[in-house]
């Protein structure tokens, strides 16, 4: 890896994947007894079975090797924790570099730093990062377009954590609109703005509308996106969290019928992994596993 330098861009949703990074469980996790030992630290709503971690995970590592020229693996580090896997949260990638983030989660807090030392060694530099009291996660950041962003309000991201990331972008990001999120089930439980929705092309999202700002929903119809709903059964199996690897062409969840269903209605192609270990117990989906570095 030494000396290579690679294109990157993420301000999309929906554009094609060209490359990606990803963390591999057995450089995150290690064992069992790791495991037993931070999940219920972590606040997962329940204990993941590690070899039930790593097959689920192997499934979904394969289709996005299939899928995406460029797949980079963060190395183990004894300073992150189970969570590390969950690639998309501690760092935002834009068309001038990488913005560190600063986890809503405390548990988290020395992952922005270690995917920014290897993000470099890719060749891609640091923007900047965001500093206390700011606060921002990526799962809270959404892309309309190449220039305009939506950020979740809520328990891992606050405004001055939006403010940051707005100063650090002004140059070439037009607007950054601010959604306030609801309380839902309170500050253990991971709500990111990613989880109410899923753009799978510039037109068309995966939403569940019943935790929706009014507003939000909105200006989506006002930027012309058609929704599939999410129904109530299906969102705690994160039907809801859905990656496009491209266009209509998504990865999704196994067990989320009416959800795929409506997405090959709309043209859509649906892969799916078994995901009950590595991310439903961890609260982290196929978009939560990944964090693109350039979209096209």
């Amino acid at each position: 890896m030494e000396g290579k330098i690679i294109k990157f861009n993420g301000q999309s949703e929906t554009g094609k994947i060209q490359s990606v990074l990803m963390k591999s469980p057995g450089k995150a996790w290690f064992g069992q007894d790791n495991v037993n030992r931070q999940w219920q630290k972590l606040h997962y709503p329940e204990k993941p079975d590690f070899e039930k971690v790593l097959q689920e995970y192997n499934q979904f590592a394969s289709i996005i090797e299939e899928n995406v020229p460029e797949v980079y693996y963060l190395p183990e580090d004894n300073l992150t924790s189970l969570d590390s896997i969950y690639t998309h949260d501690p760092v935002v990638i834009t068309e001038k570099g990488t913005v560190l983030c600063n986890m809503g989660k405390a548990e988290r807090n020395d992952e922005p730093s270690a995917a920014g030392k290897f993000l470099e060694e890719l060749g891609i530099p640091v923007l900047g990062g965001i500093k206390a009291p700011g606060k921002l996660e990526g799962g809270d950041v959404v892309w309309f377009d190449d220039d305009t962003a939506a950020v979740g309000l809520g328990y891992r991201t606050n405004a001055e954590g939006v403010e940051q990331l707005r100063e650090l972008t002004k140059s070439f990001v037009r607007e950054i609109v601010e959604v306030p999120l609801p309380h839902w089930n309170g500050p253990d439980e991971c709500l990111h703005l990613m989880s109410m929705i899923s753009p799978v092309d510039r037109d068309l999202a995966v939403v569940y509308s019943r935790l929706m700002p009014v507003p939000f929903r909105d200006l989506l119809i006002d930027k012309g996106f058609s929704f599939i709903e999410v129904p109530d059964e299906e969102y705690d199996n994160f039907a809801c969290n859905v990656l496009a690897l491209k266009p209509r062409v998504c990865v999704m969840i196994a067990g989320n019928p009416r959800t795929k269903e409506a997405l090959e209605s709309m043209g859509t192609t649906v892969l799916e992994y078994h995901g009950r270990d590595v991310s439903i117990k961890g609260g982290g989906g196929p978009t939560c596993l990944t964090r693109p570095l350039l979209r096209v």
